[in-house]
């Protein structure tokens, strides 16, 4: 029989639908998925807790789960800790940019990306997903379309300490992004947490996706991009098939990290597809990590991306390059959110 590391490394291209539902089915007792009661919400990171809070009032009410994921990203982008929302690190011109998605297991999918003095990015992009043709707006345009649709723009301001701040980053311009900074605690003397005791900027990318009773499937992303990046740079989160898929046939998956990375595999399709194929969430999120390494082990020992996948029958997977990538569960067994840790690469 195949070793199962080797069929990991192979394309779906190159075996069958059935030969993969063969293979999986008879090793799958050696696999390993957390199965869960539904309806659940599951969120990146520690900070996850924030915006399982918000979904899960909904969820547990027998709401609809887009109706739950678009909760938990404005209660990320409201929370300052989470920095995600106006509250985050600019880029290095000083400016806060946005970037958001959300979807459907349906397929119907929004996203908005360098998106400037908006309040609730995902908000905007559910907006583009119900009333446009579109997927994905940017810049300028996605400002004055969530204006025309009654989000007030903001000042765009820095606060007064978060400025200070800023310009003492400027003074080295210091770009590389750290592993898992998403979960380090910030002792900063000041509020919001924007900066860490070395002068390292915080910054973070908070997704979601959420299972009903029925099946149904939705997720979304929300994010303020690596901090001090290039005037202009999007990551993976806007991205359809990047940082966000769901299909409610197969299951969702979202990413958080490094997002050029990301981008270059597909990498939450590349999940999805993993699990179509008979694959469980985990090891459907470790082959995604696999490819990322296999481009540059080197490289990806100097960096982080964490996806997390939850399957159509309600089982949930993750798997880093690092360690330190959690994740936040919460369904009627765990109301109050649980913390899990992903397995690593390295």
């Amino acid at each position: 029989m195949i070793d199962r590391r080797k069929f990991l490394q192979l394309p779906l291209g190159g075996i069958s639908a059935l030969a993969a539902e063969k293979y999986f089915a008879q090793t799958r007792e050696t696999t390993s998925a957390l199965k869960v009661k539904t309806p659940v919400v599951v969120s990146t990171w520690d900070s996850g807790m924030t915006a399982n809070n918000a979904a899960w009032p909904i969820l547990s009410k027998g709401g609809r789960t887009l109706d739950a994921v678009e909760a938990a990203g404005r209660a990320s982008e409201d929370e300052p800790s989470c920095c995600v929302g106006l509250a985050a690190w600019p880029d290095r011109d000083g400016r806060v940019t946005l970037d958001a998605a959300i979807m459907d297991g349906d397929g119907d999918c929004g996203a908005v990306s360098y998106l400037e003095r908006i309040e609730h990015p995902v908000s905007v992009a559910r907006k583009v997903m119900e009333t446009t043709p579109h997927v994905l707006l940017s810049g300028e345009g996605a400002q004055k379309f969530a204006i025309a649709n009654g989000l007030p723009l903001e000042s765009g301001a820095l606060s007064p300490d978060a400025e200070k701040e800023w310009k003492k980053w400027l003074e080295k311009s210091k770009y590389k992004p750290e592993i898992n900074i998403e979960n380090r605690k910030s002792v900063s003397r000041f509020a919001p947490p924007y900066f860490f005791d070395d002068g390292t900027p915080n910054h973070d990318t908070m997704a979601t996706v959420a299972l009903d009773a029925d099946g149904k499937l939705s997720g979304m992303v929300t994010t303020s991009g690596m901090a001090s990046k290039m005037r202009g740079r999007v990551g993976d989160s806007p991205i359809i098939g990047a940082g966000l898929f769901v299909d409610n046939d197969a299951g969702a998956a979202i990413s958080s990290g490094v997002g050029e990375e990301v981008i270059r595999i597909c990498g939450t399709h590349t999940v999805v597809e993993q699990m179509r194929a008979g694959g469980t969430p985990e090891e459907a999120c470790c082959e995604a990590v696999r490819r990322i390494v296999k481009r540059d082990s080197a490289k990806a020992k100097e960096m982080q991306v964490g996806f997390v996948a939850l399957s159509s029958k309600g089982e949930i997977g993750a798997y880093a390059i690092a360690k330190g990538f959690t994740f936040t569960v919460t369904n009627a067994d765990f109301p109050k959110g649980k913390i899990l840790e992903a397995k690593r690469y390295f």
